[in-house]
């Protein structure tokens, strides 16, 4: 009896000091702690098979994202309690019979977990993120957010493997579709955006689903833009641009972590524990759970940092990674680890209490059966109040590239209009990839959104000219044909909404196949020609930019897509997308991003050889950074500073006039950039720190105002301490990251 109760108080007093330990950066409320007490009676109670199912996730084969193994034992876990996460189990009714499993077999009756990948929607499909960055909305982000939560929550999933925040300088990974751009702080606040609406105001509230942050971290900047290659950078630059977006998710109480896929410093991010230990749940007291990519753990085999599968869930298992994704790593090997004195109990109890806590957080100890309802899952999904608000925001996220003699927007009583290219009528294509349960069925086409748009009287002429691949130019002539018959030329071409995403990276970006051809003899028939450009990532179009009249840059915009470009087309939309990720004049310029390093030689002038330029391109990209035009102009007044002198315990105000000079209302997105001019450690040329996304009327002028604190300058200095260093600051103001308004200030102690 004496030793039972020894065992207990050391058992509490463990298990008290690892949540003291784990909340040392949150001060937790009383539901917290009446959480934690509950979380300790469990694991008082469980045995060790049960706590390592815990950590377990196995894949239902609804939608896999990698190698599907076939394991007969699975229900057999799922009966003993030795699993505690399904993904790809999709459906009201299935989880319900999955979860059933569980609660009606298993000793302790803990629920099971629900995942997918719910990227930009799961039945009503959004724009690709990429795509959806460039509206510079946030609030339309979050609302998608939110709207792919109702609807997944609806089909039984508790729990997205978004937002991706991996920050994406090089537009041949393929994954850049998935995240917001190249910019670190507008990645961070999109990335806020998502997880307030995935996750609501709190994961008990009806139709939230936890978030996950992912990949953790610097994913995307995989070298050579080849997905799953392994990454070396400096500490600095992981720190200062890969890492902010999750520590902005954390800010934002996203409730889970994903491990990437590859290797930092020589260590792979899943059994990285500086990343995930040290920064992740020591530094930034992360409080919810990390789970690792789809057999990310048995993948440092491969990567040459374990022997096998044991050891390779030793090491994951010690630098933190709470949860096994489709490796069977830890059903496998952690029992015997654990009695082999290799991974210690009690990191196992705290991996399992993290687990633990989130489920506690959605409710499901208190309704297992949460979202198995399967009259919810009818009336949820693809409701008009959804296909309204992705219409919606599909037409915010197209950019207008180039709109030369004002050739759009085009009127709706037009004679003829010659639709043409492989994807103006491809409904499959109009939802991209990663689209859950999205359908080619439920998707409007470019050619139905014009045919739903225009008169009564118009006559629209439609051939595919070409496909998106193959080196047939044999249907050219009937395009020809119809081009000639028409009054203007509307052509869909690009990538096909499969060719980005996961292992999908591309060497050449160019618009593949033959339809660059097919546009080059099109506009040989002297008829004006609009491209609207359907791809996931930044393409070299120098040719299309330099001859074509009119070019609209539409990504894969989801359920209403065609609809939503045909807003934008004859005007009913002023177009207002800004880009959030630079387009290369060429492949050898990748990487390229606006908020660069200067250089010791940097090209000032066409004269001087001895600079850092190229011989055979220009050094500038083909579209900047924030760059989108729009049906009317914008006039940009001089830049005034409340001060000139600012010191670090005060602000300093940046204000300006925008006017509205041309003939349409319309909205402009106000962006702020700052340089600081002399820094510890080399410093970027222009950082963004603000921006504004307003309506301004025709003839109407509006003032604008930003507030700089000294916290917004700040840096990881020499030490890596993060903190404003006195001196010079250039300000810019302007509508894009080219093209600005300028100011001087100086920052002093």
């Amino acid at each position: 009896m004496r030793t039972s109760v020894i065992y207990l108080f050391v058992f509490c007093l463990i298990a008290f000091s690892s949540c003291n330990q784990e909340s040392n950066k949150v001060k937790l409320t009383n539901e917290d702690k009446t959480i934690e007490k509950k979380i300790d009676d469990l694991l008082s109670k469980m045995t060790l098979e049960e706590k390592i199912g815990q950590m377990n996730q196995y894949t239902g084969n609804g939608a896999a994202t990698g190698p599907i193994k076939a394991r007969e034992k699975d229900i057999e876990d799922l009966k003993k309690g030795y699993v505690g996460s399904m993904l790809n189990v999709i459906g009201a009714e299935n989880t319900r019979e999955m979860q059933k499993l569980v609660m009606e077999n298993s000793r302790m009756k803990i629920p099971l977990i629900f995942g997918l990948d719910v990227i930009h929607g799961y039945k009503t499909i959004f724009p690709i993120p990429l795509g959806e960055a460039a509206s510079w909305d946030l609030d339309a982000i979050e609302q998608s957010a939110r709207i792919a939560a109702i609807e997944a929550s609806a089909a039984g999933i508790h729990w997205t493997f978004a937002p991706m925040v991996d920050i994406a300088r090089d537009p041949r990974w393929g994954r850049i579709m998935e995240g917001a751009g190249e910019d670190p702080y507008y990645g961070s606040l999109v990335a806020k955006a998502r997880i307030h609406g995935f996750q609501g105001k709190s994961l008990k509230d009806d139709g939230s689903i936890v978030a996950c942050a992912k990949h953790f971290a610097a994913y995307g900047c995989a070298e050579a833009g080849r997905d799953y290659n392994t990454v070396d950078i400096s500490n600095r630059v992981l720190h200062e641009i890969y890492l902010r977006p999750f520590k902005a998710a954390l800010e934002a109480g996203v409730g889970t972590f994903m491990n990437s896929f590859n290797e930092i410093d020589g260590t792979p991010a899943t059994g990285n524990s500086y990343l995930v230990q040290e920064t992740l749940k020591g530094e930034w007291g992360f409080r919810g759970f990390v789970v690792s990519d789809w057999n990310s753990i048995g993948e440092m085999v491969n990567h040459g940092i374990a022997k096998d599968k044991g050891e390779a869930a030793m090491i994951a298992a010690n630098a933190g990674n709470d949860m096994d994704m489709e490796t069977s790593a830890y059903r496998d090997s952690l029992v015997s680890l654990v009695k082999a004195g290799k991974v210690k109990e009690i990191t196992i109890d705290k991996a399992v209490r993290r687990v633990l806590r989130i489920k506690f957080q959605l409710g499901l100890f208190d309704d297992p059966y949460k979202y198995c309802h399967p009259e919810k899952e009818k009336s949820q999904l693809l409701s008009p109040e959804h296909i309204k608000a992705a219409r919606e925001g599909a037409r915010k996220s197209i950019v207008l590239l180039k709109n030369e003699n004002n050739t759009l927007p085009l009127k709706i009583d037009v004679r003829t209009i010659a639709v043409i290219g492989p994807l103006a009528d491809s409904k499959i294509d109009m939802i991209g990839g990663w689209s859950a349960q999205g359908e080619g069925k439920d998707a409007v086409t470019l050619l139905e959104g014009i045919k739903t748009a225009v008169s009564s009287t118009t006559n629209i002429l439609y051939t595919k000219g070409c496909d998106i691949w193959g080196d047939s130019s044999n249907t050219f002539k009937v395009a020809i044909s119809l081009a000639k018959q028409a009054d203007v030329v509307v052509m869909a071409i690009g990538e096909s909404g499969t060719m980005s995403g996961e292992a999908r990276s591309r060497a050449n970006i160019n618009i593949p196949g033959k339809q660059e051809d097919l546009v080059r003899e099109i506009l040989k028939t002297g008829k004006p020609v609009v491209i609207v450009l359907m791809n996931g990532r930044p393409l070299t179009i120098n040719w299309l930019a330099g001859n074509v009249p009119a070019i609209l840059e539409s990504w894969f915009l989801g359920s209403q897509a065609g609809n939503a470009i045909a807003d934008v087309l004859f005007g009913k939309y002023n177009p207002s997308g800004k880009l959030p990720v630079t387009f290369p004049y060429a492949v050898g310029q990748i990487p390229i991003y606006y908020n660069h390093k200067n250089t010791g030689r940097p090209k000032v002038d066409n004269i001087n050889p001895y600079c850092s330029k190229y011989t055979d391109i220009p050094n500038e990209p083909l579209f900047p950074f924030g760059f989108g035009l729009s049906y009317t102009t914008f006039e940009y007044s001089t830049l005034k500073l409340s001060t000139n002198q600012m010191k670090m315990k005060d602000s300093l105000t940046v204000s300006l006039t925008v006017k509205n000079t041309g003939q349409s209302d319309g909205e402009e997105v106000v962006q702020l950039y700052i340089r600081d001019l002399v820094g510890s450690v080399t410093r970027p040329v222009k950082e963004l720190k603000g921006f504004r996304k307003v309506m301004i009327k025709t003839g109407e002028s509006k003032d604008i105002s930003f507030t700089l604190k000294s916290s917004d300058l700040a840096f990881y200095t020499k030490d890596m301490s993060f903190k404003a260093e006195s001196g010079d600051f250039k300000v810019f103001v302007g509508t894009n990251s080219d093209d600005c308004k300028e100011a001087s200030f100086s920052l002093t102690e």
